[in-house]
């Protein structure tokens, strides 16, 4: 088991890697694919919200909103609900280069997965989902 979880952290690496490599030309960093891509998809998401939804510390999410909303990506707006919580969303410039952006997520894949069969494919996602599925569960119970 160990060796799985340490190409797991590799392939992770690597993506990180490419990731910001590909970025960089939108003026984005490696992390960043992950929050406008949850914030796009859950307009209006709280950040405790997103620190859930993306397993990273509420510190990190605060750091990440701050540049992303500096350079244009998000805006922050008060709740209805709740004036001292804000919520993320898109801005105009996000959502023109959110295929650009999914593009790059989808060519690392297809780069990392093309020498297998589709049948590997769908066992391989199948059995990643179980794993995360129980990792979501540990970080959830904790």
């Amino acid at each position: 088991m160990p060796d799985l979880m340490h190409h797991i952290t590799d392939i992770a690496r690597c993506a990180a890697l490419y990731r910001q490599e590909e970025l960089a030309a939108l003026n984005l960093k490696s992390c960043h694919a992950s929050y406008l891509d949850t914030i796009c998809s859950c307009p209006g998401i709280t950040q405790d919200q997103l620190a859930r939804r993306i397993f990273i510390n509420k510190s990190n999410v605060a750091r990440q909103v701050v540049i992303l909303e500096e350079d244009g990506f998000i805006i922050r707006k008060p709740s209805e609900a709740d004036k001292r919580v804000m919520e993320l969303y898109p801005t105009e410039k996000t959502l023109e280069l959110m295929p650009q952006i999914s593009q790059v997520l989808k060519s690392w894949e297809t780069r990392i997965a093309d020498s297998l069969t589709e049948e590997e494919r769908q066992s391989l996602s199948d059995l990643l989902a179980k794993m995360k599925d129980r990792a979501t569960e540990y970080m959830e119970d904790h």
